[in-house]
């Protein structure tokens, strides 16, 4: 895992470095100022000696200064090489995710993704930081102040090294409560920014039912769960404070009075004024030095589970892939499923589509109509290879998909999906996801072809209008309809419209299939609808019932053959009109 997370470091090599260093020199130079200031009072100060005091006093400023100076640039090194592997560490992630299958998508689920991507790589990132610096830092403080104290005097050092057991082990008691209740948090902030994703992409219909209220306390229940872990882990970790002080007030008491009484007995022969004033710092530098072992243990244990929930996206394996000599060219959109099985689990029993077998030759018009859940936009997802087949074959101009570049089908495949949406920017730069280096009568051609044009001149700045993110600002019908003409700038192979036109009235809807007809007659389109005026004109209409294909046929033939699409069209011409 370590190595794992290693890897986003990259150009920030030099400052992970040099911070640890820094930081060791750091250390050096300040556990030398206490033995220069006993050295100050016992060579200067008591024995009245000007010219110790101020040689003495010139090099105590000195390591102070140089101390200073090397904490100074160990932060700078350490900021600087934290900030910059959580930001690799972001974009490793990212990209990563950019090349998940949906499949992969749904096993971790959005806002968890989003949660692992910010909270989870702050914590990295401070501890990441924490080891380069503190974590170096404690340990030489320790070990160092350990023997500056064993050296100025063996006996005296035992008061506060007799402490350090009993400091460690109620520290590590502190820590171990703590850290299972940090642990939890993280989860809980899924589940929190779940409730924002959902809140925030629904607010309409949040508004539209007048559910404001029930979303607060769906909020305020989470933040209450992870307020109520955090407090208890804080509570506990609260006693940090108070053991520090009783161990640290207990050695500075211990240290001055048997240190005094061993001045006074012994006429500072065995123990001088300032031997005793460096044990005291000594003692705290010890104890404080324990105390940050012990809070880089609880940071290092918080900052586990975030690195464990990054390293899962960084080692997971996308599970759609280009094969070992990938075909670049599609030659037409003829498509054919062959015996085609799915399942979004991989499990048999859970199958969403069964046996699909079923020709489309290049340039028909296919329309698919069946109730909710019958496996439509399963089917057509697997063309373009959002998903793939658990069993059988799916061909795309006489080759299976999977031996396809992702890149070149996808190119070949537009789709339109249910939730296709808009991004924040202008209609121009929406258009050309399609095709970046489309020309302006490129755009115009297509958004005529999806009936798009005429309500985009209407804007004042047509073209350039902005719209909102997710496109607030435009209407479902004429979203469906930039959609649509974004799709068509790809000049793709294979066109599906996933129940892309629902929100789109019969008249521009039928203005759209003619215009389909006409202008791109040689490009297979595929229509998910459930209207049937949206696909009587169809070449040929496919109907599915439970995952499969219940029939196929025109719509004459199936009017007189199929009982569901003749009860869907009694349906919807009943008291006269399509529906």
């Amino acid at each position: 895992m370590i190595k794992k997370l290693a890897k986003s470091i990259r150009e920030y090599k030099k400052q992970a470095i040099l911070t640890p260093l820094s930081v060791a020199v750091e250390v050096v130079l300040e556990v030398i100022v206490p033995y220069f200031m006993a050295l100050l009072i016992d060579e200067g100060i008591n024995k009245s000696s000007i010219d110790n005091t101020v040689r003495i006093g010139i090099a105590l400023v000195v390591f102070t200064l140089l101390s200073l100076f090397f904490g100074a640039i160990s932060g700078m090194f350490a900021a600087k090489a934290g900030s910059g592997f959580a930001k690799n560490l972001r974009k490793d992630l990212y990209y990563k995710v950019q090349n998940f299958s949906f499949a992969n998508i749904d096993k971790f689920s959005t806002s968890s993704i989003v949660t692992r991507l910010t909270t989870d790589v702050t914590y990295v990132q401070h501890a990441f930081q924490m080891i380069i610096r503190i974590a170096i830092r404690a340990p030489l403080m320790l070990i160092f102040s350990l023997i500056m104290a064993i050296k100025i005097n063996l006996n005296m050092s035992f008061i506060f090294l007799g402490l350090i057991p009993f400091v460690a082990l109620v520290l590590f008691i502190i820590s171990r409560l703590a850290m299972p209740l940090f642990e939890k948090v993280f989860k809980k902030y899924d589940d929190l920014n779940n409730i924002v994703e959902e809140n925030t992409s629904g607010m309409r219909v949040v508004k539209s039912f007048c559910l404001e209220e029930k979303e607060k306390e769906k909020f305020n229940k989470k933040s209450e769960e992870i307020f109520g872990l955090f407090s208890k882990a804080e509570k506990i970790l609260a006693y940090n404070s108070p053991t520090m002080q009783f161990a640290m007030y207990a050695a500075m008491i211990l240290i001055a009075w048997i240190g005094a009484r061993i001045i006074v007995t012994t006429n500072s022969t065995e123990l001088t004024t300032g031997e005793l004033t460096s044990l005291i710092t000594y003692a705290i530098q010890v104890l404080f030095s324990i105390m940050m072992l012990t809070m880089i243990s609880v940071m290092l244990t918080i900052s586990m589970a975030s690195a464990k929930r990054i390293v899962e996206i960084l080692e997971e394996e996308p599970s759609i892939k280009n094969s070992a000599d990938p075909i670049t060219k599609v030659e037409d959109g003829s498509i054919e499923f062959k015996d085609v099985a799915f399942s979004y689990i991989g499990e048999k029993e859970k199958e969403v589509l069964k046996n699909i077998n079923l020709k489309i030759k290049s340039g028909e018009t296919v329309g698919i109509i069946g109730g909710t859940g019958v496996g439509k936009s399963s089917l057509v997802n697997l063309i373009p290879r959002l998903y793939d087949v658990t069993e059988g074959s799916l061909l795309v101009a006489g080759n299976n998909v999977k031996n396809y570049d992702i890149e070149t089908l996808r190119d070949a495949v537009s789709c339109v999906l249910q939730k296709n949406v808009l991004f924040s920017g202008t209609i121009k730069e929406n258009l050309r996801w399609g095709n970046e280096n489309a020309t302006d009568e490129e755009l115009i051609e297509a958004c005529k072809l999806a009936q798009a044009d005429s309500f985009i001149q209407e804007f004042p700045d047509k073209y350039d209008t902005y719209i909102e993110q997710g496109g607030t600002n435009v209407s479902g019908g004429q979203k469906q309809r930039l959609c649509i003409a974004r799709a068509l700038v790809k000049k793709p192979k294979i066109l599906i419209l996933d129940d892309s036109t629902s929100a789109v009235d019969t008249k521009t809807d039928k203005l759209i299939r003619d215009a389909f007809k006409n202008k791109i007659p040689n490009t297979t389109k595929i229509i998910i609808a459930q209207r049937i005026s949206s696909v009587e004109d169809c070449d040929k209409i496919i109907v599915m019932k439970q995952g499969k294909i219940d029939a196929i046929g025109t719509h004459e033939e199936l009017i007189k053959s199929n009982e569901i699409y003749k009860e869907v069209y009694e349906s919807q011409t009943q008291q006269g009109g399509a529906a």
